[in-house]
């Protein structure tokens, strides 16, 4: 371990991030409703033009009357390239409640854009003397944004989240595809005469955990945007966590058992967690860095890997 110890990301469940226009109000009482540990308000695309001001309108005023619960409120304002962006932090931070927890910033591709935000939201909030300190989410959606996303992570105190936005960070590599998310067509490798497909996102996530996990961000998987395949969700979802990300976007709310399904320990694997720290225990007592469970070696790695998903476990319990 370095000498200088890696932070600890914000204690919050994070298995599912339920998506939602702001333009369409006969939804929000539904998100409210459903099993998602984050709620996400949508201002950017899936708002047309036309319907912005309505949208932001309706965002602030379900954030302060609907009943959200427990849950974490976050609000998707537009990219810092649009006109719409700094009149979305403006009237939520003036006018929304404080149980308005995050602001996500789209299409971030460097250090900057975090700052600009952050700069804003700081004036506003010692300007209208609001104590709740509004924290921050990013997608990665360009060559810029992956490139820079370490710098991203370390950008400011506020950051708690980062997402990988597979579309638009599609279009910005040139990648072939119109697909978001998910098994690509055309990405395999050949042995003997058989496809064997493997994950073109698998490297930009990879990126991404690493970013987060150095400056003490939740790692958070993206869309995948064909929601009548319940299994290709549930792969991808798969792929994430075993990579070290936390939850997943659900862009329709058939999507949600299925993000809260994978990344919630199983009983067996918090049952296997917990033994292993108990074996470890004997083993120290008797003046042993390592034993052998169930025919393999623990060791002190072992531990942090076991503690990792006891905490998980009981955060999303508690």
């Amino acid at each position: 371990m370095s000498f200088r110890l890696q932070p600890q990301p914000v204690a919050r469940p994070n298995r599912c991030q339920l998506f939602g226009p702001g333009s369409n109000t006969k939804l929000f009482a539904k998100m409210a409703a459903s099993a998602a540990d984050v709620i996400n308000l949508d201002l950017e695309d899936s708002v047309a033009p036309t319907d912005k001001d309505i949208a932001r309108a309706n965002v602030i005023e379900a954030i302060n009357t609907v009943d959200w619960g427990n849950k974490t409120i976050s609000v998707r304002i537009n990219s810092l390239d649009t006109p719409y962006w700094y009149r979305d932090v403006v009237d939520l931070l003036e006018q929304a409640s404080e149980r308005l927890d995050i602001i996500m910033i789209p299409k971030v591709g460097c250090a900057e854009d975090v700052y600009a935000v952050d700069a804003l939201v700081t004036a506003i909030e010692r300007a209208k003397g609001r104590t709740k300190k509004i924290g921050f989410e990013v997608i990665i959606e360009s060559a810029a944004g992956i490139a820079h996303c370490e710098a991203i992570a370390a950008a400011s105190p506020r950051m708690q989240a980062m997402s990988l936005g597979a579309a638009d960070f599609a279009a910005s590599m040139g990648m072939q595809t119109t697909g978001i998310g998910g098994t690509q067509e055309n990405y395999y490798m050949l042995r003997d005469g058989t496809k064997h497909w493997s994950d073109p996102w698998h490297w930009a996530q990879t990126a991404i955990v690493a970013a987060c996990r150095t400056h003490g961000v939740l790692p958070v998987d993206g869309p995948f945007g064909d929601f009548s395949d319940d299994e290709g969700y549930r792969a991808q979802a798969l792929r994430s966590a075993t990579l070290g990300m936390v939850g997943k976007w659900a862009i329709h709310p058939k999507q949600i058992a299925l993000a809260n399904e994978v990344f919630t320990p199983s009983d067996a694997a918090v049952s296997e967690a917990r033994e292993i720290l108990a074996a470890m225990e004997v083993a120290k007592a008797n003046g042993e860095g390592a034993t052998v469970y169930k025919g393999r070696l623990v060791d002190i790695a072992s531990i942090k890997q076991a503690e990792v998903i006891v905490r998980q476990s009981e955060m999303i319990a508690g």
